[in-house]
């Protein structure tokens, strides 16, 4: 395998499969500190910040500190920033999105706000998926942390930030702006965030359809490993395919 200077991870499928460890995934993480590799964690859960990820992470066995973690919250509070700094925003989600929304200075307010800013929660309130189809209807404009439509939990399938952001595009007519995977811009901004060029860096995914279609756009190697949702017979269906394909990441050697 080529030499990195920087590694990219999903964090679901690649180093934990529900709430336990896959096997191997600490020596990984340990092997790129004592190499001295950069990395970051990515992961289009909006829900919680990074220090609250950290914590689940160690619980589950792995020592990934805060700062390794990069969220489809942060991105998108980037994005945010970039297009209109110190706005205001109508925001529909947990702490992981408000705390980076107020991190970029925006005011997270229903008076007349500049955008709409859709992510998950544990529990979608009629009364403000209403305000925020007023909201679209009225003008601002419309982002959503990721396009996923569902997401286990302990009760079954649940619907994700995807589809309310349907819902509301289906009352309004207007179609979201979705920052996280598989749109480059998340990973263009986890290259950023690590001071990183996308030729010394490579994307470690579970999903055809998110970390690798990302990463290939953004002009990424990319590492499909099969501890995820794909099965090694339906990577072949896709027009782009990954770099390599491993059984885990315990199986990906850092070159010295």
């Amino acid at each position: 395998m080529k030499r990195y200077k920087n590694y990219l991870m999903d964090m679901d499928g690649v180093l934990v499969r529900g709430r336990k460890a896959i096997p191997g995934a600490q020596d990984f993480i340990d092997r790129l500190r004592n190499a001295g590799v950069e990395f970051l964690v990515l992961t289009n859960n909006p829900i919680y910040t990074p220090r609250d990820l950290a914590h689940r992470l160690q619980s589950e066995g792995l020592e990934i500190p805060a700062e390794r973690i990069f969220t489809s919250s942060i991105a998108t509070a980037r994005f945010l920033r970039s297009q209109l700094p110190n706005g205001k925003a109508f925001v529909l989600g947990e702490s992981g999105l408000t705390d980076a929304i107020h991190n970029i200075g925006y005011i997270m307010t229903d008076q007349n706000p500049d955008y709409v800013v859709l992510g998950e929660t544990h529990g979608y309130n009629y009364a403000q998926i209403a305000k925020a189809v007023k909201l679209v209807a009225a003008g601002a404009r419309f982002v959503a942390t990721n396009p996923d439509p569902s997401g286990p939990s302990e009760h079954g399938i649940e619907p994700a930030c995807g589809a309310m952001a349907a819902l509301i595009e289906k009352a309004t007519g207007v179609a979201p702006y979705f920052v996280g995977k598989p749109n480059p811009l998340m990973m263009r901004t986890a290259l950023n965030h690590l001071g990183a060029h996308s030729e010394e860096t490579v994307m470690i995914g579970d999903r055809m359809d998110t970390d690798i279609v990302g990463a290939v756009s953004s002009g990424m190697d990319t590492i499909l490993v099969m501890t995820g949702v794909t099965q090694r017979e339906e990577i072949t269906r896709y027009p782009y395919q990954p770099t390599y394909v491993l059984p885990s990441v315990a199986d990906i050697e850092i070159p010295a």
